[in-house]
């Protein structure tokens, strides 16, 4: 069967699914315009985040049947129109907790230590600002986690074991089963005691109506004048105006971004322009092995589909009682 990648994946992947009999079809580049004739054709859709599938790409495929994305969000899937037409969608998720943990970690030290605005300064001979800016410990502070979901958990065991830290939680979705397996680790609160309380703030929840713009002015405003806010889940969930300005008036101390609400952010953001901002290009999961983990999975997912599995991690199980589904096997 044709398996399409509107973006090249990882060789370790192309090569599990070409083993495992299908035809792998990568498109010259993940245009819309490019990708659509190329979906007539396909069986699966093997799925990174430049491009999105929309309605009108999935509904030119003559018979596609699962779109797995290799990392663990759907913003880029018209989840609802794959419903509609009985495809199944995947997602990886968890996949990549270790990796962005690592990645908040290091943001968050880096801003602590203050290492870019350190390292700036030691290139333009500035050796004095060792007695002018001193950096802050991160030992026994407290970190809010917005968000309790895998990279969360992952987040809190690291800073608890590892910085001795307090670790705050505000989840509502979280069930209190599920609350109740973490009480030894975390503390759980609302949000404005998270706000108020965290030496650091960082952000772990899915980009939808409720969370967008989780954290503006008012959120800002509760914050410790040094608080540092890390993003590495989606752009929109801060209100990057009010960030701006927080910044900008030292309302708090700093903030790590992987994420913006522009990909890539626009040359005239004032955000490119401050000291105490980290950025980095939506990267936090892309480390070599995680990268090969993601394609290598969702080349998994897509080969347990053809071959009449039921896959792991569908984002639409509700399509599963469809006709053209109900030969299939648990994997």
């Amino acid at each position: 069967m044709n398996v399409l990648l509107p973006q090249p994946i990882e060789v370790e992947a192309v090569r599990r699914l070409e083993e495992a009999g299908h035809t792998v079809v990568t498109a010259p580049d993940p245009t819309p315009e490019t990708v659509l004739p190329l979906m007539k054709n396909a069986h699966a859709v093997v799925l990174r985040t430049g491009i999105t599938m929309t309605r009108g790409l999935i509904e030119a495929a003559d018979d596609l049947r699962v779109i797995s994305r290799t990392g663990g969000g759907f913003d880029n899937v018209d989840v609802e129109a794959a419903t509609d037409n009985e495809i199944i969608v995947t997602s990886n998720l968890g996949v990549n907790s270790i990796s962005v943990c690592e990645h908040v970690l290091a943001m968050m030290l880096s801003l602590a230590k203050q290492l870019p605005l350190l390292d700036r300064a030691v290139r333009n001979d500035n050796y004095s600002i060792r007695y002018q800016n001193l950096s802050r410990d991160l030992n026994g502070k407290t970190i809010g986690l917005l968000g309790l979901g895998r990279i969360g958990f992952q987040v809190a065991t690291a800073c608890a074991s590892v910085f001795k830290m307090r670790v705050l939680a505000c989840d509502p979705y979280l069930a209190d089963e599920i609350k109740s397996q973490y009480t030894d680790l975390v503390a759980f609160v609302d949000k404005k005691q998270l706000c108020k309380e965290s030496d650091v703030i960082s952000v772990h929840v899915p980009l939808t109506d409720e969370t967008h713009h989780a954290l503006s002015t008012a959120e800002f405003e509760l914050m410790k004048s040094e608080a540092i806010v890390i993003n590495t889940s989606r752009g929109p969930v801060i209100d990057e105006d009010a960030l701006i300005d927080a910044l900008e008036h030292q309302i708090i101390g700093g903030a790590g971004l992987d994420v913006q609400n522009h990909e890539p952010p626009d040359p005239k953001s004032p955000l490119l322009k401050l000291d105490k901002v980290l950025l980095t290009p939506h990267s936090a999961a892309l480390t070599n092995e995680c990268v090969i983990r993601m394609a290598t999975d969702a080349a998994d997912r897509t080969i347990e589909v053809l071959s009449g599995k039921k896959p792991l991690n569908v984002a639409n199980p509700e399509v599963l009682g469809a006709q053209r589904w109900q030969h299939l096997a648990s994997s």
